[in-house]
């Protein structure tokens, strides 16, 4: 059973909830333009553009993003986007509330994790000759995830030397090694909830996918 079945909330309030959190996404970005502040209006720049791209996906490519799917994307980029700015007059929330950080790497990892999901269930699915048991699915998102993780503290590194080297304010902010081990746990969290709980949300995507390779066999 879905999540959005057992909380009771309907695809109409979903779908509200959404266009809430891309309002706010662009008021972050205006915030950010008053204020001159690149790293706020790269990061919400960022965010709604990858919000906008989720309907353009069904629109245009007939990509199934039902409602719920669409919601768990969007609260992904909208945390990340709001934890850059915090209250007013005060510092961001990645600086002043210490479990901000892990919950969006958990929640932008659990989107990464079902998009794993959806090309190897996919390819499974496709494929006379590959079966996939679920325990190798399992042990694949699993690392798809940690793989995806290692690369962004990457960048994260490569991004603060570099704001460093030209004494400019950085894009994505690194904290240390401390705080990169971490974010690979509660980036491997977010796998491991796909893995058990998430997966029903990609089905759709998943035989999108199989879809299209069976055309390029055909």
């Amino acid at each position: 059973m879905r999540l959005r079945d057992r909380l009771g909330i309907g695809e109409r309030r979903q779908r509200q909830i959404t266009w809430a959190m891309e309002l706010v996404m662009f008021g972050v970005l205006l915030v950010g333009l008053w204020k001159r502040n690149v790293p706020i209006i790269v990061n919400a720049g960022v965010a709604l553009a990858i919000a906008q791209l989720v309907p353009l996906l069904e629109r245009d490519y007939g990509i199934p993003l039902d409602a719920g799917l669409t919601l768990w994307i969007t609260s992904a980029v909208f945390l990340h986007a709001f934890g850059t700015i915090g209250v007013p007059g005060g510092d961001s929330f990645y600086r002043t509330i210490w479990w901000w950080d892990h919950m969006t790497h958990a929640l932008s990892s659990s989107v990464v994790a079902g998009v794993g999901y959806a090309t190897v269930r996919a390819i499974d699915e496709h494929s006379e000759q590959t079966y996939l048991p679920p325990r190798f699915i399992f042990v694949f998102i699993l690392m798809f995830v940690l793989a995806y993780g290692v690369f962004w503290e990457i960048i994260e590194f490569a991004l603060a030397e570099g704001a460093a080297l030209l004494g400019t304010g950085t894009v994505l902010t690194q904290y240390g090694l401390a705080d990169s081990l971490m974010d690979l746990v509660f980036n491997t969290l977010g796998a491991v909830v796909v893995s058990v709980l998430g997966t029903a949300h990609f089905n759709g995507v998943s035989s999108y996918i199989e879809e299209r390779l069976e055309r390029r066999t055909v």
